[in-house]
């Protein structure tokens, strides 16, 4: 089953639930504003993508964080991070089996799915 993760008012995940549809995969969808995010969902996702490939330092939420701990940013913070503000992670993730996709582009859904 696929999975696609991220806020529901996001305009990439509109864009890539749109797609999905239209190519008609069957996904679930997980808003992490409504159904949380947990630290096994995010350390699976990091065995395939790196914590600086899921933190998203455009958001404004990145932008909101302390300078020192921008600085000083690792992998465990990171995740810190991820699990106190959901709306940090780069979005959508898409899970499809064991393959993670962040971000959408029409030409890695298309060779995976």
């Amino acid at each position: 089953m696929t999975t696609v993760y991220g806020i529901k008012n996001c305009d990439t995940v509109k864009k890539s639930r749109r797609w999905l549809e239209a190519n008609g995969v069957a996904f679930q969808f997980h808003d992490f504003r409504d159904d949380g995010i947990d630290e096994k969902t995010i350390q699976f996702w990091l065995q395939s993508v790196s914590w600086e490939t899921l933190l998203n330092k455009r958001s404004t939420t990145w932008r909101q964080v302390d300078q020192t701990q921008r600085d000083t940013i690792n992998k465990e913070s990171a995740i810190g991070l991820m699990l106190a503000f959901p709306s940090i992670i780069k979005r959508p993730v898409l899970v499809n089996n064991d393959t993670i996709l962040v971000g959408f582009d029409e030409v890695h859904y298309k060779s995976l799915l």
